[in-house]
């Protein structure tokens, strides 16, 4: 067989599962627009139309969208992606994501796997596998291309909503068998990275963690330095590899999006929010909102209210 006509085989292979995971998807659904607690870690989620922009942290984890496409921001980069192509997410970022193509028709239907860090670290240590070096860098959210190896254990565990009883048992099998082939994807050295516990990017790692945790304290980077055990400099040069931006944007972003969701959700006044999430000034928290998410506080939030 030649390259040529192998690749057609394997495409035509991964759109028949791709099928199948979006048939499954949409049949567990119904109206639904999102299941989960069903299968641990689990999420399952379904639009009719595209979405607003919705700030969130995304936690380890595996995205598939076999029907539709997603857009998702972090830092400066962008990735629009949908069917073929997979986002694979091995450390909690803070982003913004909408969904960009969906119908009536042609539901937004998504796949989202939290992934178990422990597990990641239990199959490297017990399991032969061969993790191929990252193609440039060591990002913490990355789009790699769905492979029917990857996609048949996913469409097990949708599967399993059929017979709850079994996914308890079989579901951390089928979860064992997604991060094997996630680790022997091309994609593989960004969990490795971040799950071994010598290796840089999982120290950098530690860092995102205490950041996440105790954002509204005042920044002292040489701090988050010594406790990820590195200089300055190198903590900046990993964390900006890992995360797209330097350690005080990324406060920034978790300060700006929770403070964004505290006035969508709990109905806090700017200023009430700014103080919440450590500004000391509110005119500095209305500025640099503005300028993050392109209106000022409230009037950002009326937007939203009026897009649901």
């Amino acid at each position: 067989m030649t390259a040529r006509k192998s690749r057609q085989s394997e495409d035509s292979g991964v759109s028949q599962v791709l099928k199948s995971l979006a048939d499954t998807i949409g049949k567990a659904m119904g109206r639904s627009a999102e299941l989960s607690n069903v299968v641990p870690r689990l999420a399952l989620y379904q639009n009719t139309t595209p979405t607003a922009p919705n700030p969130c942290t995304y936690e380890p984890s595996l995205l598939i969208v076999p029907q539709g496409k997603k857009r998702v921001d972090f830092g400066t980069q962008s990735h629009v992606f949908g069917e073929s192509t997979f986002l694979l997410t091995s450390i909690a970022l803070p982003i913004v994501s909408r969904v960009c193509v969906a119908s009536v028709e042609k539901p937004y239907l998504a796949f989202f796997l939290k992934l178990d860090m422990g597990m990641v670290r239990d199959v490297l240590h017990t399991e032969e596998v061969r993790v191929p070096p990252p193609l440039v860098g060591t990002r913490g959210m990355v789009l790699g291309r769905v492979t029917v190896e990857l996609l048949k254990p996913c469409l097990r565990v949708v599967q399993l909503l059929d017979t709850p009883q079994d996914a308890p048992f079989f579901g951390k099998l089928l979860q064992r068998e997604i991060i094997y082939r996630l680790l022997q994807g091309t994609q593989g050295d960004r969990l490795r990275s971040v799950a071994t516990l010598a290796d840089r990017s999982y120290r950098t790692a530690r860092a995102v963690t205490w950041l996440r945790e105790n954002f509204k304290k005042t920044l002292n980077v040489d701090e988050l330095a010594s406790l990820a055990g590195m200089s300055r400099s190198t903590l900046d040069h990993h964390f900006r590899g890992l995360t797209a931006m330097s350690p005080l944007q990324f406060q920034k972003q978790l300060r700006l999006h929770t403070a964004r969701q505290k006035m969508l959700t709990e109905e806090f006044d700017a200023a009430t929010a700014a103080f919440e999430v450590g500004y000391e000034s509110p005119s500095q928290f209305n500025r640099e909102y503005k300028r993050f998410f392109g209106n000022p506080p409230m009037r950002d939030i009326q937007a939203l209210r009026a897009s649901v």
